[in-house]
């Protein structure tokens, strides 16, 4: 506040004469200071006559707050950092012990000794930690900070001070902190700027050119990624490939450790014993305006998966399915990984080196290793030889598999990890190693997940920053032996920029190639389509419904000829053999069981024709006989045949259909038709059995009826004589006819009594077997059964069985009746409730299951489980793949001209950027 301010506001109120008033509420709405002095202003002297408010201004300039910010900025300055730290780290070990405390107390109590040591080691730590990273905080915020002049000067004096108690503030390099950094920035840029990583601690300083030129390089390697995942679709060929970074190393090396920090997510299978057991195929996806980070496997259809732990289950069920008495395989895990914070790169991760096998795993493992990795590490892919800093690169197993393939190091990337387990001078020689060369070089990391056992939790987001933080506290500290002037390559940020720039300089050198042999695969897959199949386009859509149509037509054909006519013929003829069966009940002989005499019959059928009109016993059999066909359950015996009709023509017509190669859809077309056929059975059959009830009470019989079911049962019964006479005939062939004839007359002898045995001959008896006489009892009945057969026919044939009068004396007849009618009203319910409908539902129902039920993935599966429409689709689907492969192929040519001829627009004398070996062809 300045003196002109309060001038003006205190002249008023001295002209309105309530000063001592409105001094004393200013006092209070102000600051203590204020307050005090001013109450003693007015408490021991009042102002002289003829003196103004301006003989105030020094007591209001002594508190002005313009004076007090630069000495309260100038404390906090010095301020010691260490206190901060040493809270924080202080709450983070108390936080620590009590977590700790309640599932390994008893551990604590027993270990206390250790503990303590360990507990204080660990407080220093991180308190100096705590104490460096704030620090450093300070001096970022000290340098980015539009600080005011007065700041500026004290500060500066604040240096020259501590200057000349002989410090030095230039890190050591002889730079100030804002210059040292500067290649640092740089070095990260291209890759940061591309993926729109986030970069507010680092001032992106490429040009505009640059920039340009990396977006078109992420273009061009997303491109040529997507055209090696179609080549890879396509198979079967070796020269129709794009290289891929093979990553390959020791176990315990950090190799997982790098492919996460790349990805920024812990994704990969942990665990005590060998977890990777097959190759990981993982392919990045940059998506810049995407939100969320997802993973996908497209060999199983799991469809997106945001959870990363998911994803790691997922891996770690797919590897330890191999059994462990193989421990590897060359089978491929298939691995797509969508985020804004990844490159576009095409990874392959294999099991780790060993160099001797376990007690659980088979001698053989280390060479089958060995032999895996050595098929993936072939040309044109690029090797990612990773081996830990601590380990003597002439024991680095990854370097020397490497040299076996790439004897000049041309396709190999050296990346080494746990920079921070060794000396920093001992860390730059193993970068600039000479004896062990590589043309692409050296990349030392730090890629350990930084631990958080601390206050805070890191949680499940990216953690590409926590990497990158941990990494770059290591590398900041050893400016002189990895900053920006040294002649090693540093970081996880330059490892992604090599791996893009080398992928697409690789992908690019055998891009022309591929073109060429795609071409020439191109040519063979339109040859073959065109001789081998005429160049009939097909689809598995277009096969699907085609088959369709063609069942649906065979089936209105079957609907046209299955009616009433064949219905009624099928359930007469099934009627008739329930009027055997019945007949055979109760009026024909009954198979012989035993060899004892037979009890003497009082009234044999064979005196039925002598028989009195009026006797109650056939009375009675006839109206018992004819009761059981009434009541047999006429409805549910007529819905059944009907059924059971359909079923087995349906599985008529999927036999000729094109269907018959199909399991899946011969299941669809089986269930609807059971499941329309059960959902009208019971009302089918309910109809049936209320429409036939009159005929259970009293049965009307016309003369043309009777007439008609005299000559039907003679047809019956000639076929029920031709089946015995058959049998027999069986029976005779089977043991022969004179020994036949022989058993026959013994067990004949033994029925009337002319031969006595002791038991029942189940044992064998009169020099036969058992089983000779059980054959001997069956042709007996057999015989029996057609001379009564015989003898019913001339009874039907007869004068006497000419009228339905005379019904007791022929129940063969009459019963034969009672089904026709049964059947002529069972027939039209039938075809009311059960046909037409179903031949209304069923093709209804085929399109529901069939057509529009598949998705596409089953509609693709269904057609190629015929081997012939399989080939088909094989071809067709190649010949489009290469055409889709040869037109992005010709697409990066076309963006490559483009390039190129943006670069001729560039002004005159303008410099020749650097050559990024986008030349493909």
């Amino acid at each position: 506040m300045s003196g002109r301010i309060l001038s003006h506001r205190l002249v008023p109120l001295l002209r309105t004469g309530h000063l001592a008033r409105h001094v004393h509420n200013a006092a209070a709405r102000t600051g203590g200071l204020l307050r005090s002095d001013g109450s003693a202003a007015l408490r021991r002297r009042p102002w002289p006559v003829g003196a103004n408010a301006i003989h105030n201004v020094p007591a209001v300039r002594a508190i002005s707050f313009h004076r007090i910010l630069p000495k309260l900025a100038l404390k906090l300055v010095r301020l010691p950092a260490m206190f901060g730290g040493a809270v924080l780290a202080g709450a983070a070990y108390i936080q620590y012990q009590a977590a700790q405390a309640g599932s390994y107390a008893i551990d604590i109590f027993k270990r206390a000794g250790e503990t303590a040591g360990g507990a204080a080691s660990s407080l220093f730590q991180e308190i100096q930690n705590m104490a460096e990273q704030t620090q450093r905080g300070w001096q970022k915020t000290t340098e980015d900070v539009d600080l005011p002049e007065w700041l500026q000067k004290i500060l500066r004096l604040n240096e020259d001070a501590q200057s000349d108690n002989g410090g030095s503030g230039g890190g050591g390099d002889g730079k100030g902190p804002k210059e040292s950094r500067v290649g640092a920035a740089a070095a990260g840029a291209t890759t940061a700027g591309a993926l729109g990583y986030d970069q507010s601690d680092e001032e992106d300083l490429r040009a505009g050119r640059q920039i340009a030129e990396d977006d078109q390089m992420m273009l061009l390697t997303r491109k040529m990624i997507e055209i090696r995942n179609i080549l890879q679709s396509v198979g079967q060929s070796n020269t129709l490939t794009l290289p891929s970074i093979v990553v390959i190393g020791s176990q315990s090396s950090g190799k997982s450790s790098v492919l996460e920090a790349i990805v920024g997510h812990e994704f990969l299978p942990k665990g005590s014993n060998m977890v990777t057991r097959r190759p990981i195929e993982l392919t990045l996806v940059n998506t810049p305006n995407a939100q969320a980070e997802y993973g996908e496997f497209p060999a199983l259809g799991l469809g997106k998966i945001t959870d990363f732990s998911q994803i790691q289950r997922t891996l770690t069920d797919l590897n330890l399915a191999v059994p462990e008495r193989d421990c590897v395989s060359d089978d491929p895990i298939q691995l797509t990984i969508y985020s804004p914070h990844v490159p576009d790169l095409s990874l392959i991760d294999l099991p780790g080196y060993i160099q001797v096998a376990g007690r659980d795993q088979p001698p053989q493992l280390k060479q089958k290793i060995s032999d895996l990795c050595d098929k993936y590490i072939q040309p044109p892919n690029v090797i990612l030889a990773i081996s830990a800093a601590d380990v003597d690169l002439a024991n680095s197993t990854a370097l020397r598999a490497s040299r076996r393939v790439d004897p000049r190091g041309e396709r190999t990337i050296g990346v080494i990890t746990k920079m921070d387990l060794v000396d920093p001078d001992r860390g730059h020689s193993i970068l600039s190693d000479t004896k062990y060369p590589l043309r692409l070089g050296y990349v030392g990391v730090v890629s350990r997940i930084p631990q958080t056992t601390a206050l805070f939790s890191r949680g499940s987001g990216n953690i590409t920053g926590a990497i990158l933080k941990n990494e770059n506290a290591y590398f900041s500290q050893h400016q002189s032996v990895f900053g920006p002037q040294s002649d090693v390559s540093v970081g996880v940020n330059t490892l992604r920029n090599k791996l893009m720039h080398v992928l697409e300089q690789t992908m690019a050198s055998s891009l022309a190639g591929t073109r060429d042999a795609i071409r020439q695969e191109l040519e063979e897959a339109t040859y073959e389509f065109k001789v081998q199949y005429n160049d009939r386009p097909l689809s598995a859509e277009s096969y699907l419904a085609e088959s369709l149509d063609s069942f649906k037509h065979s089936f209105k054909a079957f609907a046209e000829s299955f009616g009433r006519p064949q219905v009624r013929e099928m359930l007469k003829r099934e009627l008739d053999q329930r009027v055997m069966d019945i007949l055979a009940q109760r009026y024909w002989n009954k198979p012989i069981e035993d060899l004892t005499v037979p009890m003497p019959e009082l009234d044999p059928l064979s005196d039925l024709p002598k028989a009195d009109p009026e006797s109650l016993y056939w009375h009675r059999k006839l109206d018992a006989s004819t009761s059981s066909l009434t009541k047999l359950g006429i409805g549910r015996l007529a819905t059944t045949v009907v059924a059971n009709a359909i079923q087995n023509h349906v599985d008529r017509l999927l036999t000729d259909s094109t269907f018959a190669s199909h399991p899946y859809a011969q299941q669809q077309i089986v269930d609807a038709c059971n499941s329309i056929l059960n959902d009208r059975f019971f009302s089918t059959s309910d109809q049936v059995e209320n429409c036939i009830k009159p005929y259970k009470y009293e049965i009307e019989v016309e003369d043309p009826e009777w007439s008609k079911g005299r000559e039907n049962v003679s047809k019956v019964l000639k076929d029920e004589l031709k089946a015995c006479e058959s049998a027999f005939k069986h029976v005779e062939d089977s043991v022969g006819r004179r020994k036949l004839k022989d058993v026959i007359s013994f067990v004949d002898k033994v029925r009337k009594g002319e031969v006595v045995l002791e038991g029942d001959g189940a044992g064998g008896a009169g020099g036969f077997s058992a089983d000779l006489l059980a054959r001997g009892r069956e042709s007996v009945f057999l015989r029996d059964r057609a001379d009564i057969i015989k003898m019913r026919l001339l009874a039907v044939r007869s004068k006497q069985c000419a009228s339905q009068k005379n019904k007791y004396y022929c129940p063969e007849v009459f019963l034969d009746v009672v089904a026709d009618k049964l059947t002529s009203t069972a027939v039209l319910f039938l075809n009311v409730e059960l046909l037409s409908e179903f031949y209304y539902n069923f093709p209804r129902e085929l399109d529901m299951r069939l057509g529009r039920h598949l998705s596409d993935a089953e509609v693709e599966r269904f057609a190629r489980e015929d081997p012939r429409i399989r080939s088909h689709l094989d071809v067709i689907r190649r010949k489009e793949l290469l055409e889709l492969a040869l037109q992005k192929i010709e697409s990066i040519r076309q963006l490559d001209g483009r390039g190129k001829r943006g670069n001729t627009d560039r002004p005159v004398g303008a410099r020749e950027p650097r050559s990024r070996g986008w030349n493909l062809f």
